[in-house]
């Protein structure tokens, strides 16, 4: 198990926030139709540090939460 581990990439910081954002989704606390901002509200302080990593993968805060949930790669193009 141990080696498994270090094989592993570290993940980028916005899969931590759609997995997190999905779990919301699947306990019903949000629909896939609410718009991004909605987030806003169950992150509190660290919602400027979210926005604008949303920001910078050109999302709108009016974007419907089912286009973080749809996105299947977080690289960042150089």
């Amino acid at each position: 198990m141990t080696q498994n581990v270090m094989n592993q990439q570290v993940a980028h910081p916005m899969v931590k926030l759609q997995r997190q954002v999905r779990s919301l989704v699947e306990g019903k606390l949000l629909k896939p139709t609410d718009s991004i901002w909605k987030i806003a509200l169950l992150y509190g302080d660290d919602w400027s540090y979210w926005k604008q990593e949303l920001l910078s993968f050109e999302f709108t805060m009016q974007d419907p939460v089912s286009d973080l949930l749809a996105v299947e790669s977080w690289e960042e193009e150089d």
